[in-house]
């Protein structure tokens, strides 16, 4: 993007209109983008809390929306950065404490207190598998990481995190070589849905078809490629690209998701899941937890199927995405109805994500 002025999601339509036409068209092939502006009257017994929240009664009675939906995926966010300034309510913020107080947990022994899958864990520099108790597949298990602090990872130790999971996946293809379609996925904290505090992600490894969500990437991805004879993803990283959303890595190229799917959304975009791109996730990690002040995140990995099968994979990468989940000791859900049956709503800025990756 050219000059100095700093771009921000409310002039999005703008810097579209001011792109050169090859690279407008591809953009509005992908995404319909639309502003609008709402409208309504502060009573005067109202406006004292309004200016302490909100930091004007302009701010809120005149609030810019954007609305960007993804043509091809049917992903849908809107953004409205006022609804950051929202007052909510909050307990106590003691993250220290918990994780003091949770020393000594069943992860922090996990030879004796985790079972093992029928095929015995796999173990790395960090980290070992367990698998969970609770399945929600049939292969399903834990990496269990030997840092007890959920929020503190060096980009060794996810290199690490990673290369565990996938050799996890060899031995669960191995034990069912029916169970194809790897996924990876870390929850950071109760807010992102973690039940246990101690650093963890998990991983399964399914039959018959990849999840729904990422299955439905992938038709898309092929509908698009059949009606304009172009790849899907190389267009969605040529669009954020030109729009200045993001940061090419030595092994994928990270994206501050123009649609995410809540606050702060990034993609990270590769070839395959090797050390390169596992240092791209570390860097958008520490980007989110370091500089954007994430107090809680999840993260899964889209990937093609370890063995062969009868749906085409052509063109599609391997995929990780990240998003922030909320403060921890906010007593409000991240997600409503909203998210659950209609769109995205979100206050984050994209722009504001990628300028805290290029600052990383």
């Amino acid at each position: 993007m050219g000059g100095t002025a700093v771009p921000h999601i409310t002039e999005l339509t703008d810097l579209i209109a001011r792109l050169p036409a090859e690279e407008r068209e591809r953009v509005e092939r992908i995404f319909l983008v639309s502003k609008s502006v709402g409208r309504l009257h502060v009573p005067p017994a109202m406006r004292d809390w309004v200016e302490a929240n909100f930091g004007s009664l302009e701010a809120v009675q005149e609030q810019t929306i954007v609305r960007v939906t993804n043509r091809i995926t049917l992903e849908g966010t809107l953004f409205n950065p006022l609804r950051g300034r929202r007052p909510l309510p909050m307990g106590p913020a003691r993250l220290e404490e918990d994780i003091i107080a949770t020393q000594g947990d069943m992860f922090c022994d996990p030879e004796n207190q985790t079972p093992a899958d029928i095929f015995g864990r796999v173990r790395g520099k960090h980290a070992l598998t367990a698998s969970n108790v609770a399945k929600c597949d049939a292969l399903h298990g834990v990496v269990v990481f030997h840092e007890h602090h959920p929020l503190r990872f060096s980009e060794e130790q996810v290199i690490d995190y990673f290369d565990v999971a996938l050799r996890w996946a060899k031995e669960a293809h191995n034990a069912d070589r029916g169970a194809r379609y790897f996924f990876f996925l870390w929850n950071c904290l109760w807010k992102a849905g973690a039940s246990i505090l101690h650093g963890h992600a998990q991983m399964t490894l399914t039959r018959d078809m990849h999840y729904p969500k990422v299955e439905h990437w992938r038709r898309s991805a092929q509908l698009y490629q059949l009606g304009h004879g172009t790849n899907y993803f190389d267009d969605l990283i040529a669009v954020h690209r030109a729009l200045g959303l993001t940061v090419d890595m030595p092994g994928a190229v990270i994206l501050a998701h123009l649609t995410p799917i809540k606050e702060k959304e990034m993609l990270i975009i590769g070839e395959r899941p090797d050390i390169p791109f596992r240092q791209a996730v570390y860097r958008a990690l520490e980007t989110l937890v370091g500089r954007l002040d994430s107090q809680s995140f999840s993260l899964a990995l889209y990937w093609r199927p370890v063995d062969g099968v009868s749906e085409d994979w052509e063109g599609f990468p391997t995929i990780v995405r990240l998003v922030d989940r909320g403060p921890l000791y906010s007593r409000t859900a991240d997600v409503g109805s909203m998210e659950l049956y209609a769109a995205s709503v979100v206050s984050s800025d994209p722009f504001d994500v990628a300028r805290a990756l290029r600052a990383a």
